[in-house]
């Protein structure tokens, strides 16, 4: 951590206990640890579900659930957050810590593919967060926007956030013809700037945030 953004973190109000402790699990057990949202991040989604305030969010990819729990945390006591995870060996531990949660409750955690799932849900989202497959981004925004052949699971005035979007700098650089990750970030953004139901802007925290508000 260099100098500001170690300033950065200890400016930004404190790390939950729990959120902490599930941290630094995902850092001894979880391959690839630096997957998860962490403080700074899950604070700030924190703060734009207390702003926005969402009956009912999606997430899709759910990793350990930290960033799940920061929106939970968020979320009004009437409300739920839907997220889903394709790995179902990472289930008991990101169970477990919604389990110990106070906002635990308002979460609905799905095994599969969101592609899958999310339709048959039945509900339209106010908030999503866009956190799988990079490779399905794409598909992701099709299938949110109802663009696929299915009834749209946003309406207008749903906002939603789509992480790792500047793919550690990858998207500005010469793409490989096998780097389907990078490829399909670059649709992605593309699709979203050239599509004019929605509003956005690209947020350089970390890996990047596409903040996108549909009209």
């Amino acid at each position: 951590m260099d100098l500001l953004e170690k300033y950065i973190h200890d400016h930004t109000s404190a790390e939950d206990d729990l959120l902490r402790e599930l941290d630094r699990e995902t850092n001894l057990r979880v391959i690839q640890p630096r997957m998860i949202s962490g403080h700074v991040q899950g604070k700030l989604l924190e703060m734009l579900v207390r702003m926005h305030r969402p009956r009912r969010i999606l997430e899709i990819g759910t990793f350990t659930g930290y960033s799940a729990l920061c929106m939970a945390a968020g979320l009004e006591e009437d409300c739920e957050l839907h997220t889903c995870e394709v790995e179902d060996e990472l289930e008991p531990l990101s169970q477990s810590f919604f389990d110990r949660s106070p906002h635990g409750h308002k979460i609905h955690l799905h095994i599969g593919s969101a592609l899958d799932i999310a339709p048959t849900l039945g509900c339209e989202f106010d908030m999503v967060f866009i956190d799988g497959d990079k490779r399905e981004y794409p598909e992701y925004y099709r299938m949110l926007m109802g663009d696929g052949g299915g009834r749209p699971l946003v309406h207008s005035g749903s906002v939603m956030i789509a992480d790792n979007i500047l793919w550690y700098g990858k998207v500005v650089q010469p793409v490989a013809h096998n780097d389907r990750h990078t490829q399909a970030l670059i649709e992605f953004n593309r699709m979203v700037r050239e599509d004019e139901r929605v509003e956005s802007v690209i947020v350089p925290i970390r890996d990047g945030l596409n903040l996108i508000y549909v009209k």
